[in-house]
């Protein structure tokens, strides 16, 4: 998918600035998988500042919610041959996502400090892409 209000095109094509269709040669090709890999690295950073009893417990989680965004985008992508997978699995990533929204108001309750609304905002703006793509892949997608 593209930054620009371009809709994607099937067959694994986006359009370049001059658009002309370009292949998608992997997952790392998808705005939603490189805006996940970021968020989960600012997540893994702000998890590391949290108290040593939280490491464990709502830390741990976050993390693992948040790598799973990426990874369930991944392993959709590499089943994109097949349209339900590609999408049972993007489902999967925005099911992550949502944990990892509702671990992140936990901690911005209880950790004000940490200052997190960024993340929530730019997660909230992720979900809205992941979403988005899903129903482009339920209606364009060519397997």
């Amino acid at each position: 998918m593209t930054d620009n209000n371009q809709q994607p095109t099937t067959d694994n094509r986006q359009q370049t600035t001059d658009n002309r269709p370009r292949i998608m040669k992997s997952h790392k090709d998808l705005d939603i998988y490189n805006l996940a890999f970021e968020y989960a690295l600012e997540v893994h950073q702000i998890t590391l500042r949290l108290p040593k009893y939280e490491l464990f417990e709502q830390g741990s989680q976050l993390r693992r919610s948040s790598k799973s965004i990426k990874d369930n985008i991944v392993e959709g992508y590499g089943r994109r041959r097949y349209k339900q997978d590609f999408i049972k699995f993007l489902v999967y990533a925005h099911a992550s996502l949502l944990e990892s929204l509702s671990q992140l108001e936990m901690i911005q309750q209880i950790y004000p400090e940490l200052e997190i609304n960024d993340l929530l905002e730019k997660y909230n703006m992720l979900g809205a892409k992941i979403f988005k793509f899903i129903k482009y892949v339920e209606k364009e997608w060519k397997s």
